[in-house]
């Protein structure tokens, strides 16, 4: 690894000065690391839109926002599922039509370790559905948008990436033969990385200045372990955050707050650089070889416009 530019303590919102006139989109804002970067763009004077499917749940993290950083704090709320591409579409058309600008958008909501095998309407298996389609199609509808404020796409990766497959699993990607929690998991949040550096290519072969980082939170106490996960999951994970091995919510942003904030080399990957990259000091990681597959990157592309059906116009 190596040596963190930002020094022993890592990156900290410390280094922020004045966000003023900033928008920042998030997807997944209204609890956990999503929701923590939110309140640390809105400190800094920043509007932050959230995009969430819930809600009751974005009007009372609004409210709570409110009630912590003051009444006149510039947060609003879109609803979005990323699990239906119509909703996905739907939120673009809003998001287009009343937002003025993005600075950056945020793609932090995913779903994990769902112990059964799972749909969503459009019929892809509901992780990489969720995790990858869903942001592919929304960073597709919102790219121009982007482009035009000179922004910055973050993509929220996970450790898990190295944890699964290793690979897209092209002859099955919904898992009907193979299907195990984290193995899908863990393709869905290699799909989002390697679909993240393939993007950054064609962003600089089309002479664009739009800027795509890659980070992963970390392990942080947020919802993202939920009651679709298998028991045995869910008590380890329980047992899990009650020690020091797993850091608070708000240090699990501090890597995509960094990422839509921070002057950083783009071919890199961010986060936690502690013990198995779980905790610790926030700069760059490790990132293992197979994520620069350029042949797979490229028929991931191609199968993610098929599937959602929204064509790259670079």
């Amino acid at each position: 690894m190596s040596t963190n530019k930002f020094g022993q303590q890592g990156w900290t919102p410390d280094r922020l000065g004045s966000l003023q006139g900033k928008t920042y989109l998030i997807t997944g804002a209204n609890s956990g690391t999503g929701f923590e970067a939110a309140k640390i763009f809105l400190s800094k004077g920043a509007e932050v839109v959230m995009l969430n499917r819930n809600e009751k749940r974005s009007n009372k993290a609004i409210d709570d926002i409110k009630a912590e950083l003051g009444a006149k704090v510039k947060v609003s709320f879109i609803k979005m599922d990323l699990a239906e591409l119509s909703s996905v579409r739907n939120a673009a058309k809003e998001v287009l039509k009343t937002v003025p600008k993005i600075d950056a958008l945020i793609c932090n909501a995913a779903v994990a370790q769902i112990a059964t095998q799972e749909f969503t309407p459009d019929g892809f298996e509901s992780q990489l559905g969720i995790n990858h389609y869903g942001h592919f199609l929304l960073v597709n509808l919102l790219f121009d948008k982007v482009e035009e404020a000179k922004g910055r796409i973050v993509v929220v990766g996970s450790e898990g990436y190295k944890m699964g497959l290793k690979t897209i699993q092209f002859e099955d990607m919904n898992f009907d033969k193979n299907y195990h929690p984290n193995n899908v998991y863990c393709h869905s949040k290699l799909a989002q990385i390697m679909f993240a550096y393939e993007l950054q290519d064609r962003i600089k072969d089309a002479n664009k200045e739009t800027k795509v980082y890659v980070c992963h939170p970390g392990a942080s106490k947020t919802s993202l372990i939920k009651k679709d996960a298998s028991l045995m999951t869910r008590i380890i994970w329980s047992i899990l955050s009650r020690t020091p091995m797993v850091q608070t919510a708000e240090k699990g942003a501090y890597p995509e707050v960094m990422c839509a904030t921070e002057d950083l080399k783009q071919k890199a990957y961010y986060g936690p650089t502690g013990r198995m990259n779980w905790g610790g000091a926030v700069g760059e990681c490790e990132l293992e070889a197979f994520v620069w597959d350029k042949t797979v990157a490229a028929k991931l592309w191609a199968l993610s416009e098929k599937e959602t059906k929204c064509k790259w116009n670079f």
